[in-house]
């Protein structure tokens, strides 16, 4: 039995209007690109290449509920003064938000949505940097709080910059 309120609307109706809705609606790759300048001496080099790897993430609405987050990695290895690759991998989702504090749609979109999408990224990079002849580049973990909380204090961008 429904009970109606003094407005005459069921509670059950009201309390589903204001429920808050968090989906994952698809995940897709947006963009991937690989380059090794100096194939083929590349690959016969000693050196070990020095790994710069550098994250990023940002989020936007584009339709009623409904926000883009993608999470780009870029990983660049040099040899000595000599670029061995350069992959970058832009893993996006579209993600469903309803019905969610304004103060809480900010931290789900840049903490919440990135760490459902970096796993998928790290294993893109690794993937492609392992089919251009490389050996795998295993990404360490990002702590997407970390990047937003030096965003909000103004200290870092909506970088983060990792030295392997």
């Amino acid at each position: 039995m429904n009970a109606t309120s003094g407005n005459g609307t069921q509670n059950g109706a009201t309390d589903q209007a204001v429920q808050p809705v968090f989906q994952i609606q698809k995940l897709y790759v947006k963009d991937l690109s690989l380059e090794v300048p100096n194939a083929p001496q590349v690959f016969m080099q000693a050196d070990s290449p020095q790994l710069e790897i550098q994250v990023r993430n940002e989020a936007a609405p584009f339709a009623d509920g409904l926000y883009e987050v993608a999470v780009t990695v870029t990983v660049t290895a040099r040899a000595g003064e000599k670029t061995c690759f350069l992959a970058e991998v832009a893993q996006a989702g579209i993600f469903t938000a309803r019905g969610i504090a304004p103060a809480d749609l900010e931290p789900l979109l840049a903490i919440g949505c990135p760490t459902i999408l970096y796993p998928y990224a790290r294993e893109a990079i690794s993937d492609l940097v392992t089919r251009a002849g490389f050996p795998p580049v295993v990404l360490q973990a990002v702590s997407f709080e970390q990047m937003y909380l030096q965003r909000q204090q103004g200290a870092g961008g909506a970088r983060a910059d990792v030295a392997q």
